[in-house]
């Protein structure tokens, strides 16, 4: 309770921007601003990390979303950290309700890739080799993230459900589960796993999302010990190492 407090957990919208359907949420009103019901954030948060514990124990994957500038970086890091795919630029339609075309660019994002390793590049006219170049960067700024997920994820972690609206629609479309930080202008109804939360101040976007991390990380360690116990071999995670800039 204390992390939430000092991370600005509690701090919603303006009254005037509230959603009625986050009254259930809301503990009061503060000089016009709605303060969320941490007690409630707990035990929807507990619900949540082992719903996200128990979906990676059993080999599911989370695509974590959050095009905010405050949140990139932090989703970015996260979802590195725990192994798992993200979105962090701009949601690009159809990532989950048209996915054989976007592998058609992740495909073009690989080649790209090793032809830049190759050294192809170098001997291209410069003005072509500028312009795969510029290609291949775009895409990575756009799906670098989900570059090798082969199929849609199993459910997806997003950090403002009001300006992921797109990923949202999508995601209730295929039946993929969600799992959100819900803020007091927000619509809980869409979310099946809604964390109710401050999910603007940066502090509070990276407590929870290195929370939902650690859930995945404890899956895969859940998931591991399941193959020890049956025998089979485990797969050594390669730790991430970031390019330098």
């Amino acid at each position: 309770m204390k992390e939430l407090l000092e991370a600005g957990v509690h701090f919603g919208h303006q009254k005037e921007r509230w959603n009625p359907k986050m009254k259930r949420f809301i503990f009061t009103e503060r000089n016009g601003i709605h303060i969320i019901d941490l007690q409630k954030t707990l035990k929807y948060f507990d619900e949540t990390y082992d719903y996200v514990a128990n979906l990676v124990a059993n080999g599911g994957t989370i695509l974590f979303v959050c095009t905010k500038k405050q949140g990139q970086d932090i989703v970015k890091e996260e979802a590195e950290r725990c192994g798992m795919f993200y979105i962090n630029k701009r949601w690009l339609g159809g990532i989950i309700t048209n996915f054989e075309t976007i592998k058609k660019s992740i495909f073009k994002l690989k080649m790209l890739k090793k032809m830049e390793e190759e050294g192809i590049f170098e001997k291209l006219p410069k003005k072509e080799a500028m312009k795969l170049k510029r290609k291949k960067e775009k895409l990575e700024k756009y799906i670098g993230g989900i570059e090798n997920m082969k199929r849609i994820p199993d459910a997806l972690f997003i950090v403002d459900v009001v300006r992921e609206e797109n990923a949202v629609t999508e995601a209730r479309k295929a039946g993929v589960p969600i799992v959100a930080l819900v803020d007091t202008n927000a619509d809980p109804d869409l979310i099946d796993y809604p964390i109710p939360a401050n999910d603007d101040a940066i502090r509070a976007i990276r407590l929870l999302t290195s929370r939902i991390a650690d859930a995945v990380l404890e899956g895969k360690m859940r998931k591991d010990a399941i193959k020890l116990a049956e025998g089979e071999e485990v797969e050594e995670e390669v730790e991430f190492i970031p390019e330098e800039e």
